[in-house]
């Protein structure tokens, strides 16, 4: 087992993906035996009780009462850090920003003896901005404030960062990392980095604890063999909803990905109304298969009307694409997408849900099961039943589950 001691120092602006990547590490590193412990500024900050601290001009930098006192947290969380090394820790990760060159600088100058990896997170899709910052501001901190208002000091703390940021563009050691889709856009090592291979991997591999990967209810167009479109939920799709609710409300899920189509948010709703506390993110990443010039027929008026179309697209369903419209082949990268920001967005949480659609589905399920091109398009993804995944480095499992849906009448 190495021994070697590391100072793992997060950079990036708020609600940029730093404490999810820290927090990840930390675990990922600990079920190898390495002994590894986040130090972040924010929790310091909170557990010091100090006042006002959740104003957006607390991090005004022309504050120098604030800037003062925050200085004051970097610093003791140095210095626990850094005791944390002298004794039986080997990782220490200090999650802050250290945006400004002059932190990262005072960083370097006070923890010496062992080598520093700066990783700094950069993200600047607006909507996982936008849906990250209504996860951060459902924060105890944030209570006394609207939620318009919340938001608006959000925004405003990140722009008073902002103008004191200065990206790596130098250093000894650092990763520029792509935290929505876990690419490396820019790396740079001169030491020897402990625990490096294992960092990497990590930085650039999807993982999911427990996904619960679902498809929605019944629908009017179900029942007519009709495809696309937006159909509502029959009575027994609105039952099946009600079913799932009750099976997962003993399970913590802090969030329930849907596509933008009803019959999928109806499904959600009943779910999130038997939680405690539960968000609802619509993407249209998740937009059921669009079958252009064919949406909302039936597949038997398909065939009768337009044999070339029902044909050519039995003849090879992957690779086929509607006139207008969209294909297997066309989905994968869009769904690819909505999978990285439901994973980006679920931050810590050990349940993720997704509720989709049939396609949708199974394009999802091969994400993570890597089945051949050829063969998505005819996973069995039932109405009744859905899928647990967990992926992970050391753990993968796929099971179909079924509930107990009451009978209607």
């Amino acid at each position: 087992m190495e021994n070697k001691k590391l100072y793992v120092v997060m950079v990036g602006l708020p609600a940029r993906g730093k404490s999810t990547i820290a927090n990840r590490l930390k675990e990922n590193l600990t079920k190898d035996s390495i002994k590894t412990r986040i130090f972040n500024n924010g929790a310091l900050r909170r557990r010091l009780e100090l006042k006002n601290t959740s104003f957006a001009e607390f991090y005004d930098p022309k504050n120098t009462e604030g800037a003062a006192l925050r200085e004051r947290i970097a610093l003791m969380n140095l210095e626990r850090a850094r005791k944390y090394l002298v004794g039986r820790g080997q990782v220490a990760i200090l999650d802050a920003t250290n945006v400004s060159i002059k932190r990262r600088n005072m960083t370097t100058s006070l923890l010496k003896g062992h080598p520093l990896l700066f990783i700094e997170c950069i993200n600047d899709d607006p909507e996982i901005l936008a849906a990250s910052i209504l996860r951060k501001i459902a924060h105890a901190e944030f209570n006394h404030f609207e939620k318009k208002a919340a938001i608006q000091s959000f925004r405003k703390r990140i722009d008073y960062y902002n103008t004191i940021y200065t990206p790596i563009k130098e250093g000894r050691n650092f990763i520029k990392l792509d935290s929505l889709n876990n690419q490396i856009m820019q790396e740079e090592l001169v030491d020897d980095i402990p625990y490096y291979d294992r960092i990497r991997d990590f930085l650039m591999t999807d993982s999911v604890k427990s996904l619960f990967l679902i498809r929605h209810g019944e629908t009017y167009f179900n029942l007519e063999n009709r495809i696309g479109g937006d159909s509502g939920l029959t009575e027994s799709g609105k039952a099946q909803a009600r079913a799932l609710a009750e099976y997962f409300k003993n399970k913590k899920i802090p969030v329930i990905f849907t596509s933008e189509k009803k019959r999928t948010i109806q499904t959600a709703e009943p779910i999130k109304a038997l939680q405690e506390n539960c968000t609802v993110i619509q993407f249209g990443e998740f937009d059921e298969i669009d079958s252009g010039i064919c949406e909302c027929m039936s597949y038997k008026e398909i065939r009768e009307q337009m044999p070339d179309i029902y044909s050519a697209r039995k003849r090879d369903k992957h690779n086929y694409i509607y006139p207008e419209g969209e294909g297997y082949i066309s989905m994968k990268s869009r769904i690819d997408t909505g999978i990285k920001k439901a994973l980006y967005l679920s931050s810590n949480s050990d349940n993720i849900m997704i509720i989709g659609h049939q396609a949708v589905n199974r394009m999802i399920l091969s994400h993570f099961l890597y089945r051949r091109p050829e063969d998505v398009p005819y996973i069995y993804i039932p109405q009744d039943k859905f899928y647990h995944i967990v992926a992970t480095q050391d753990k993968k499992l796929f099971q179909l589950k079924k509930y107990k849906i009451p009978r209607l009448g």
